[in-house]
Protein backbone atom coordinates (compact mmCIF):
# COMPACT_ATOMS: atom_id res chain seq x y z
CA UNK A 1 0.00 0.00 0.00
CA UNK A 2 2.99 2.26 0.04
CA UNK A 3 3.93 2.25 -3.36
CA UNK A 4 1.09 4.60 -4.87
CA UNK A 5 1.76 6.90 -1.96
CA UNK A 6 5.74 6.64 -3.74
CA UNK A 7 4.16 7.70 -7.22
CA UNK A 8 2.11 10.54 -6.01
CA UNK A 9 5.19 12.16 -4.70
CA UNK A 10 7.31 11.39 -7.70
CA UNK A 11 4.70 12.67 -9.76
CA UNK A 12 4.02 16.13 -7.42
CA UNK A 13 8.37 16.09 -7.89
CA UNK A 14 7.60 15.62 -11.79
CA UNK A 15 4.85 18.53 -12.02
CA UNK A 16 6.74 20.73 -10.04
CA UNK A 17 10.03 20.91 -11.96
CA UNK A 18 7.44 21.15 -14.88
CA UNK A 19 6.30 24.16 -13.22
CA UNK A 20 9.73 25.68 -12.82
CA UNK A 21 10.74 24.63 -16.04
CA UNK A 22 7.76 26.66 -17.46
CA UNK A 23 8.29 29.52 -15.56
CA UNK A 24 12.11 30.29 -16.55
CA UNK A 25 11.02 29.86 -19.81
CA UNK A 26 8.69 32.40 -19.56
CA UNK A 27 10.92 34.65 -17.87
CA UNK A 28 13.62 33.60 -20.15
CA UNK A 29 10.95 34.70 -22.84
CA UNK A 30 9.98 38.06 -21.01
CA UNK A 31 13.43 39.00 -20.43
CA UNK A 32 14.36 38.41 -23.97
CA UNK A 33 11.27 40.39 -24.89
CA UNK A 34 12.39 43.06 -22.38
CA UNK A 35 15.59 43.24 -23.74
CA UNK A 36 14.97 43.53 -27.55
CA UNK A 37 12.12 46.00 -26.69
CA UNK A 38 14.35 48.39 -24.78
CA UNK A 39 16.86 48.23 -27.22
CA UNK A 40 14.19 49.03 -29.95
CA UNK A 41 13.03 51.80 -27.60
CA UNK A 42 16.64 52.93 -27.15
CA UNK A 43 17.20 52.99 -30.43
CA UNK A 44 13.93 54.91 -32.01
CA UNK A 45 14.13 57.61 -29.09
CA UNK A 46 17.91 58.13 -29.00
CA UNK A 47 20.29 57.15 -32.37
CA UNK A 48 20.46 59.13 -35.20
CA UNK A 49 17.34 59.22 -37.56
CA UNK A 50 18.05 62.13 -39.91
CA UNK A 51 21.18 62.31 -42.19
CA UNK A 52 21.39 65.59 -44.27
CA UNK A 53 25.18 64.24 -45.62
CA UNK A 54 26.63 67.96 -44.62
CA UNK A 55 24.14 70.05 -46.70
CA UNK A 56 22.01 72.93 -44.52
CA UNK A 57 18.32 70.91 -44.44
CA UNK A 58 15.61 73.21 -43.92
CA UNK A 59 11.48 72.53 -44.35
CA UNK A 60 8.50 74.32 -43.84
CA UNK A 61 5.84 73.75 -41.94
CA UNK A 62 2.40 75.33 -43.09
CA UNK A 63 -0.40 76.69 -41.64
CA UNK A 64 -3.11 74.19 -41.36
CA UNK A 65 -1.04 70.86 -41.73
CA UNK A 66 -1.66 68.15 -39.64
CA UNK A 67 1.29 66.10 -38.26
CA UNK A 68 0.94 63.04 -40.89
CA UNK A 69 1.71 66.31 -43.88
CA UNK A 70 4.04 67.92 -41.37
CA UNK A 71 5.81 64.38 -41.18
CA UNK A 72 5.38 63.44 -44.92
CA UNK A 73 7.11 67.51 -45.68
CA UNK A 74 10.42 66.41 -43.76
CA UNK A 75 10.67 62.61 -45.59
CA UNK A 76 10.48 64.52 -48.90
CA UNK A 77 13.67 66.15 -48.11
CA UNK A 78 15.24 62.35 -47.99
CA UNK A 79 17.15 63.15 -44.69
CA UNK A 80 14.49 60.60 -42.74
CA UNK A 81 16.71 56.91 -42.31
CA UNK A 82 13.61 55.15 -40.85
CA UNK A 83 10.33 56.76 -41.10
CA UNK A 84 8.35 54.00 -39.02
CA UNK A 85 9.86 55.04 -36.22
CA UNK A 86 9.80 58.76 -37.00
CA UNK A 87 5.85 58.10 -36.62
CA UNK A 88 6.15 56.19 -33.84
CA UNK A 89 8.03 58.29 -31.78
CA UNK A 90 5.91 61.21 -32.94
CA UNK A 91 2.73 59.65 -31.77
CA UNK A 92 4.43 58.65 -28.75
CA UNK A 93 5.51 61.87 -27.66
CA UNK A 94 2.13 63.22 -28.72
CA UNK A 95 2.92 65.64 -31.62
CA UNK A 96 -0.35 65.16 -33.53
CA UNK A 97 -1.55 67.47 -30.89
CA UNK A 98 0.90 70.09 -30.94
CA UNK A 99 1.49 70.65 -34.63
CA UNK A 100 2.95 74.38 -34.76
CA UNK A 101 3.96 76.07 -38.12
CA UNK A 102 7.07 77.39 -39.19
CA UNK A 103 10.69 76.96 -41.16
CA UNK A 104 12.87 74.30 -39.05
CA UNK A 105 16.41 73.13 -39.65
CA UNK A 106 16.87 69.06 -39.83
CA UNK A 107 20.33 69.09 -38.03
CA UNK A 108 22.62 66.26 -39.07
CA UNK A 109 22.48 63.35 -36.32
CA UNK A 110 19.11 64.78 -34.70
CA UNK A 111 17.05 61.57 -32.96
CA UNK A 112 13.76 61.68 -33.23
CA UNK A 113 13.26 62.43 -30.13
CA UNK A 114 15.25 65.60 -30.43
CA UNK A 115 13.64 66.32 -33.76
CA UNK A 116 10.20 65.42 -32.71
CA UNK A 117 10.95 68.14 -28.86
CA UNK A 118 12.11 71.27 -31.51
CA UNK A 119 8.84 70.63 -33.74
CA UNK A 120 6.42 70.49 -30.65
CA UNK A 121 8.25 73.59 -28.96
CA UNK A 122 8.07 75.68 -32.59
CA UNK A 123 11.91 76.50 -31.98
CA UNK A 124 12.25 77.60 -36.04
CA UNK A 125 15.11 78.76 -37.49
CA UNK A 126 15.18 82.41 -38.61
CA UNK A 127 15.62 83.20 -42.38
CA UNK A 128 17.61 85.63 -44.18
CA UNK A 129 15.46 88.14 -45.48
CA UNK A 130 16.48 89.84 -49.07
CA UNK A 131 14.99 91.65 -51.68
CA UNK A 132 16.76 93.19 -54.85
CA UNK A 133 15.92 94.78 -58.18
CA UNK A 134 12.53 96.23 -57.24
CA UNK A 135 10.78 98.70 -59.23
CA UNK A 136 6.88 98.16 -58.24
CA UNK A 137 5.29 97.61 -55.37
CA UNK A 138 3.74 94.36 -56.88
CA UNK A 139 6.84 93.30 -56.99
CA UNK A 140 7.77 94.41 -53.61
CA UNK A 141 4.84 92.02 -52.37
CA UNK A 142 5.67 88.92 -54.85
CA UNK A 143 9.35 88.70 -53.45
CA UNK A 144 8.63 89.10 -49.83
CA UNK A 145 5.70 86.78 -49.82
CA UNK A 146 8.06 83.83 -51.48
CA UNK A 147 9.75 84.40 -48.39
CA UNK A 148 7.42 84.53 -45.31
CA UNK A 149 4.35 83.12 -44.69
CA UNK A 150 2.30 85.91 -45.91
CA UNK A 151 0.16 86.58 -49.62
CA UNK A 152 1.22 88.93 -51.87
CA UNK A 153 -2.03 90.41 -51.56
CA UNK A 154 -1.75 90.45 -47.96
CA UNK A 155 1.78 93.07 -48.55
CA UNK A 156 -0.02 94.27 -51.29
CA UNK A 157 -3.07 95.34 -49.79
CA UNK A 158 -0.88 97.35 -46.67
CA UNK A 159 0.96 99.16 -48.88
CA UNK A 160 -1.37 100.67 -50.76
CA UNK A 161 -3.70 101.64 -47.60
CA UNK A 162 -4.02 105.64 -47.21
CA UNK A 163 -4.60 104.89 -43.52
CA UNK A 164 -2.06 102.33 -42.92
CA UNK A 165 1.07 104.01 -44.71
CA UNK A 166 0.13 107.33 -43.16
CA UNK A 167 0.37 105.64 -39.81
CA UNK A 168 4.10 104.66 -40.72
CA UNK A 169 4.91 108.39 -42.07
CA UNK A 170 4.43 107.70 -45.39
CA UNK A 171 2.15 107.96 -48.57
CA UNK A 172 1.02 105.13 -50.61
CA UNK A 173 3.92 106.30 -52.82
CA UNK A 174 6.65 106.96 -50.64
CA UNK A 175 6.42 104.23 -48.43
CA UNK A 176 9.16 102.09 -50.69
CA UNK A 177 11.63 104.01 -49.65
CA UNK A 178 10.73 102.22 -46.02
CA UNK A 179 12.68 99.25 -47.86
CA UNK A 180 16.21 99.67 -47.27
CA UNK A 181 17.30 96.80 -50.13
CA UNK A 182 19.79 94.63 -46.99
CA UNK A 183 19.93 91.21 -45.27
CA UNK A 184 17.35 90.73 -42.31
CA UNK A 185 16.69 87.77 -40.27
CA UNK A 186 13.53 86.83 -39.23
CA UNK A 187 10.95 83.97 -38.90
CA UNK A 188 9.32 82.31 -41.63
CA UNK A 189 5.99 82.37 -40.02
CA UNK A 190 5.76 86.73 -39.39
CA UNK A 191 3.07 88.05 -40.74
CA UNK A 192 2.35 90.78 -43.45
CA UNK A 193 2.10 93.62 -40.83
CA UNK A 194 4.60 92.07 -38.49
CA UNK A 195 6.53 92.35 -41.56
CA UNK A 196 5.96 96.23 -42.03
CA UNK A 197 7.05 96.84 -38.37
CA UNK A 198 10.43 95.67 -38.85
CA UNK A 199 11.06 97.11 -41.54
CA UNK A 200 9.77 100.72 -40.17
CA UNK A 201 12.10 99.90 -37.72
CA UNK A 202 15.31 99.20 -39.92
CA UNK A 203 14.15 102.19 -41.18
CA UNK A 204 14.69 104.04 -38.59
CA UNK A 205 17.99 102.16 -37.50
CA UNK A 206 19.59 103.21 -40.68
CA UNK A 207 18.74 106.75 -40.75
CA UNK A 208 21.43 107.92 -38.18
CA UNK A 209 21.75 111.12 -37.01
CA UNK A 210 24.60 111.68 -39.39
CA UNK A 211 22.84 110.65 -42.18
CA UNK A 212 20.22 112.98 -41.06
CA UNK A 213 22.65 115.76 -41.09
CA UNK A 214 24.08 115.36 -44.55
CA UNK A 215 20.51 115.29 -46.24
CA UNK A 216 19.32 118.43 -43.63
CA UNK A 217 21.92 119.98 -45.40
CA UNK A 218 21.15 119.35 -48.74
CA UNK A 219 17.46 120.40 -47.82
CA UNK A 220 16.30 116.85 -48.78
CA UNK A 221 13.54 114.79 -46.93
CA UNK A 222 14.56 110.80 -46.38
CA UNK A 223 11.94 110.09 -49.19
CA UNK A 224 13.19 112.53 -51.65
CA UNK A 225 16.91 110.99 -50.91
CA UNK A 226 15.69 107.47 -51.36
CA UNK A 227 13.85 109.41 -54.81
CA UNK A 228 16.99 110.57 -56.12
CA UNK A 229 18.96 107.44 -55.17
CA UNK A 230 16.76 105.22 -57.16
CA UNK A 231 17.34 107.48 -60.40
CA UNK A 232 21.19 107.56 -59.58
CA UNK A 233 20.97 103.34 -59.31
CA UNK A 234 19.01 103.28 -62.66
CA UNK A 235 21.49 105.34 -64.15
CA UNK A 236 24.80 103.45 -62.99
CA UNK A 237 24.32 100.14 -61.79
CA UNK A 238 27.51 98.50 -62.80
CA UNK A 239 30.15 101.02 -61.15
CA UNK A 240 29.07 102.13 -58.06
CA UNK A 241 32.52 104.10 -58.02
CA UNK A 242 30.70 106.53 -60.16
CA UNK A 243 27.90 107.13 -58.15
CA UNK A 244 28.50 110.01 -55.98
CA UNK A 245 29.69 112.18 -59.58
CA UNK A 246 26.51 111.21 -60.73
CA UNK A 247 24.70 111.96 -57.87
CA UNK A 248 26.45 115.58 -57.74
CA UNK A 249 24.87 116.40 -61.13
CA UNK A 250 21.48 115.70 -60.29
CA UNK A 251 21.83 117.63 -57.03
CA UNK A 252 23.47 120.57 -59.30
CA UNK A 253 20.36 120.43 -61.86
CA UNK A 254 18.29 120.75 -58.88
CA UNK A 255 19.72 123.86 -57.24
CA UNK A 256 19.77 125.89 -60.31
CA UNK A 257 15.80 124.54 -61.14
CA UNK A 258 16.62 122.73 -64.07
CA UNK A 259 14.45 119.56 -64.86
CA UNK A 260 16.52 116.62 -64.29
CA UNK A 261 15.93 114.89 -67.59
CA UNK A 262 16.79 111.41 -66.37
CA UNK A 263 16.33 108.89 -68.76
CA UNK A 264 15.25 105.75 -66.58
CA UNK A 265 12.27 108.23 -65.11
CA UNK A 266 11.09 108.22 -68.32
CA UNK A 267 11.63 104.31 -68.87
CA UNK A 268 9.67 104.11 -65.94
CA UNK A 269 6.86 106.46 -66.57
CA UNK A 270 6.19 104.93 -69.83
CA UNK A 271 5.78 101.14 -67.94
CA UNK A 272 8.20 99.76 -70.32
CA UNK A 273 11.54 98.29 -68.90
CA UNK A 274 12.69 96.88 -72.60
CA UNK A 275 13.10 100.38 -73.36
CA UNK A 276 17.22 100.17 -74.12
CA UNK A 277 16.61 103.61 -76.34
CA UNK A 278 14.67 106.85 -75.11
CA UNK A 279 13.29 108.43 -78.60
CA UNK A 280 11.07 111.40 -78.58
CA UNK A 281 8.09 109.22 -78.37
CA UNK A 282 8.63 108.01 -75.05
CA UNK A 283 9.56 111.52 -74.00
CA UNK A 284 5.89 112.99 -74.74
CA UNK A 285 4.73 110.82 -71.98
CA UNK A 286 2.32 112.98 -69.52
CA UNK A 287 3.43 111.30 -65.81
CA UNK A 288 4.74 112.90 -63.26
CA UNK A 289 7.67 110.41 -63.53
CA UNK A 290 8.41 111.98 -66.54
CA UNK A 291 11.30 114.59 -65.73
CA UNK A 292 12.03 116.04 -68.89
CA UNK A 293 8.39 116.90 -68.50
CA UNK A 294 8.62 118.35 -65.17
CA UNK A 295 10.76 119.69 -62.62
CA UNK A 296 11.98 118.77 -59.33
CA UNK A 297 11.89 115.01 -58.00
CA UNK A 298 9.28 112.49 -59.07
CA UNK A 299 6.51 111.89 -56.81
CA UNK A 300 8.37 108.73 -55.50
CA UNK A 301 11.70 105.78 -55.94
CA UNK A 302 11.73 104.24 -59.39
CA UNK A 303 13.53 101.09 -57.66
CA UNK A 304 14.18 100.26 -54.28
CA UNK A 305 17.62 102.49 -54.42
CA UNK A 306 20.96 100.11 -52.52
CA UNK A 307 22.95 101.25 -49.94
CA UNK A 308 25.63 102.74 -52.08
CA UNK A 309 23.65 104.89 -54.08
CA UNK A 310 21.49 106.04 -50.96
CA UNK A 311 25.15 106.93 -49.39
CA UNK A 312 26.49 108.53 -53.01
CA UNK A 313 23.24 111.03 -52.36
CA UNK A 314 24.33 111.96 -48.82
CA UNK A 315 28.17 111.80 -50.14
CA UNK A 316 27.96 113.56 -53.32
CA UNK A 317 31.10 114.10 -55.51
CA UNK A 318 31.47 118.27 -55.70
CA UNK A 319 32.10 119.57 -59.31
CA UNK A 320 30.75 121.87 -61.97
CA UNK A 321 28.93 119.01 -64.30
CA UNK A 322 25.04 119.36 -65.41
CA UNK A 323 25.09 116.72 -67.98
CA UNK A 324 26.26 113.11 -68.81
CA UNK A 325 25.75 110.58 -70.95
CA UNK A 326 27.03 107.06 -71.71
CA UNK A 327 30.11 107.05 -72.66
CA UNK A 328 30.80 105.30 -76.71
CA UNK A 329 32.74 102.33 -75.54
CA UNK A 330 29.94 100.65 -73.65
CA UNK A 331 31.86 100.17 -70.90
CA UNK A 332 29.34 101.46 -67.84
CA UNK A 333 31.00 104.62 -67.59
CA UNK A 334 29.69 107.85 -68.05
CA UNK A 335 30.84 111.09 -70.18
CA UNK A 336 30.42 114.51 -68.34
CA UNK A 337 30.48 117.87 -69.11
CA UNK A 338 29.45 121.14 -67.59
CA UNK A 339 27.42 122.78 -70.57
CA UNK A 340 24.93 121.55 -72.99
CA UNK A 341 27.64 122.37 -75.94
CA UNK A 342 30.01 119.62 -74.45
CA UNK A 343 26.78 117.39 -73.59
CA UNK A 344 25.74 117.08 -77.13
CA UNK A 345 29.58 116.09 -78.40
CA UNK A 346 29.36 113.10 -75.60
CA UNK A 347 25.97 112.43 -76.82
CA UNK A 348 26.62 112.28 -80.87
CA UNK A 349 29.41 110.32 -79.83
CA UNK A 350 26.87 108.04 -78.14
CA UNK A 351 24.60 107.81 -80.25
CA UNK A 352 26.54 107.06 -83.20
CA UNK A 353 27.90 103.80 -81.18
CA UNK A 354 24.56 103.03 -80.80
CA UNK A 355 23.78 102.89 -84.22
CA UNK A 356 26.73 101.21 -85.74
CA UNK A 357 25.89 98.60 -82.72
CA UNK A 358 22.35 98.34 -83.95
CA UNK A 359 20.61 99.65 -81.32
CA UNK A 360 17.65 100.66 -81.74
Amino acid sequence: MSSPAKKSRAESKAAAQRTRNRNATITAVLGLALVCFSYYFYQVFFTSNIETKGKPTYVIIRRGDDWKAALKTIEGTGAVVDKLSLHFVAKLMKYPEHVKPGRYELKNGFTNRQLINVLKAGIQSPLKLTFTNVRLRRELASKLSGQIDARPEQIDSLLSSPGYTRSLGFDTTTVLTMFIPNTYELYWNTSAKNLMERMKKEYEKFWTPARDAKREKLKLSRAQVSTLASIVEAEQQQHADERPRIAGVYLNRLKRGMKLQADPTVVYANGDFGIKRVLNVHLAKDSPYNTYKYAGLPPGPINLPSISSIDAVLNPEKHDYLYFCAKEDFSGYHAFAVNEAGHLLNARRYQAALTQAGIK
